[in-house]
Formats: C-alpha cells, sequence, structure tokens
C-alpha cells in the first residue's frame, strides 16, 4: 500500500517510455509528455511497452527519487484511457495496480465530499 499525504497528485503517462531513462531523462518526460513541472513535489509513473516495469518519480525537496518495480512473471493492467496521453489517479488505485489487481471492473462506491454539502447548502 502506497502512504503518500493527500497534497501529493501521482501522474501516470498512459504511453510507452523508454526505461533506459533514469533521473534527468524522466524528469524531462515530466516536463513534456506528462506536462507538469517534476519539482513539483508530486510523484510521475512510467510504465514501458510490455507493462512489465514500473518508475516513479518524484521530488522530495533534497532531489529527485527514482522508485522502480520489475515484474519477474505477468504484467500491469492499467485503466489506459486511449485518447488521453496522461491520467490522474489516486493513491488508492495505484497501489492496487502495483499488487496485480485489475481495475477495468472495479466500483467505486459512494463516499462523502466536503463538495457534495456545499452543493447541498446553495441547493437551499
Amino acid at each position: 500500500m502506497l502512504s503518500l499525504p493527500p497534497a501529493v497528485r501521482i501522474f501516470v503517462a498512459t504511453q510507452a517510455t523508454d526505461m533506459r531513462k533514469s533521473f534527468n531523462g524522466l524528469s524531462n518526460a515530466t516536463r513534456h509528455v506528462i506536462e507538469q513541472d517534476p519539482l513539483s513535489g508530486h510523484l510521475f509513473v512510467f510504465f514501458n511497452r510490455r507493462k512489465t516495469l514500473v518508475k516513479a518519480l518524484y521530488w522530495d525537496r533534497t532531489g529527485f527519487c527514482l522508485w522502480a518495480k520489475k515484474l519477474e512473471r505477468g504484467t500491469f493492467r492499467l485503466p489506459i484511457q486511449q485518447d488521453r496521453a496522461v491520467v490522474e489517479m489516486e493513491a488508492a488505485e495505484l497501489g492496487l495496480i502495483l499488487e496485480g489487481l485489475e481495475l477495468h471492473n472495479a466500483k467505486r462506491r459512494k463516499r462523502w465530499t466536503p463538495h457534495d454539502s456545499i452543493s447541498k447548502e446553495s441547493a437551499r
């Protein structure tokens, strides 16, 4: 399970990335493919073509951190939207993907959000 602060956003590149890239190459991909600032502190996730390798890049105030996971068997299953180059997801969703669960048929149950109470009050 990933444990990230709520302020951290997770951006996933849906197209295959050359996994020979390291810190500089992935920070460049963050700027040009994901179109975000790699120094923002958010998590930027990249998968290889075969979906057997994932790398995540983030900035921790003193330097870049690079996390990687390679599967010996099987593939990661992404809920890819073919028309988008980047998807934003929650830490729980990414954690499920990294654990091998497929989100295709998963259903999100309704939950309370602060926006729900604001819209109800404005409707009164």
